[in-house]
C-alpha cells in the first residue's frame, strides 16, 4: 500500500483539508486502553498538548464533546454547572461510537457522525500547537487550537482536574 506509516483519508483529515486548515499528521502505534498519555510518550509530546474528545452526555442523554488535556481528567459537575446541564456523564463506548461514528480511541472532534455541542478546556487554547485525535486508533494530527474554535465553534470551560 506504500509507505508503513501513510494514513488513508478519515471524515477527520477530510473536514481539516475542505477549510484549508494546516496540520502534521502524527501516525503512532496504538495500544488498546494506551489513551493520550500512550501517544504522547511515543511521539515524544507533552500530554499537556495532547488533547483528548470525549463523548459524554448531559441528563436527558443529549451528547456533548469534551476536549481535555491527555494529562487531566474532567470534572463532570464542574462541566455541568458552566453549561447548565443538571449532570453530564461520559457515553457508554457503544453510544459514543454512534453519535461520533468513531471507535473509541480513535474520536476526533473533527468530521463526527452527528453534530453536538463542543466544550474545550480553557488553558488548551493558551497552547501554540496541540494533537488531537484525526479519525483513527494510532493517528493524531497537530494543529492550532483555535481550529477548534474556528470550525467546531468550540466553547472554553474551565473543567479540569489534576491527574
Amino acid at each position: 500500500m506504500g509507505k508503513k506509516d501513510h494514513v488513508s483519508e478519515t471524515p477527520a483529515t477530510a473536514m481539516l483539508r475542505a477549510y484549508q486548515v494546516a496540520f502534521t499528521g502524527l501516525p503512532y502505534e496504538y495500544l488498546e486502553h494506551g489513551g493520550a498519555l500512550h501517544s504522547a510518550q511515543v511521539l515524544g509530546l507533552d500530554p499537556f498538548s495532547v488533547v483528548k474528545s470525549l463523548v459524554m452526555q448531559d441528563q436527558d442523554a443529549k451528547p456533548l464533546l469534551v476536549l481535555m488535556h491527555g494529562n487531566r481528567k474532567v470534572s463532570t459537575r464542574n462541566l455541568a454547572r458552566q453549561i447548565g446541564a443538571k449532570s453530564v456523564e461520559p457515553c457508554k463506548p457503544e453510544v459514543a461510537q454512534r453519535h461520533s461514528g468513531y471507535l473509541v480511541g480513535g474520536t476526533s472532534p473533527f468530521g463526527t457522525r452527528r453534530q453536538m455541542p463542543v466544550y474545550i478546556e480553557q488553558s488548551i487554547l493558551a497552547l501554540p500547537r496541540i494533537a488531537i485525535n484525526g479519525g483513527r486508533r494510532g493517528y493524531l494530527v497537530q494543529l492550532d487550537p483555535q481550529v477548534c474554535v474556528q470550525l467546531l465553534r468550540a466553547e472554553a470551560v474551565h473543567c479540569a482536574l489534576a491527574q
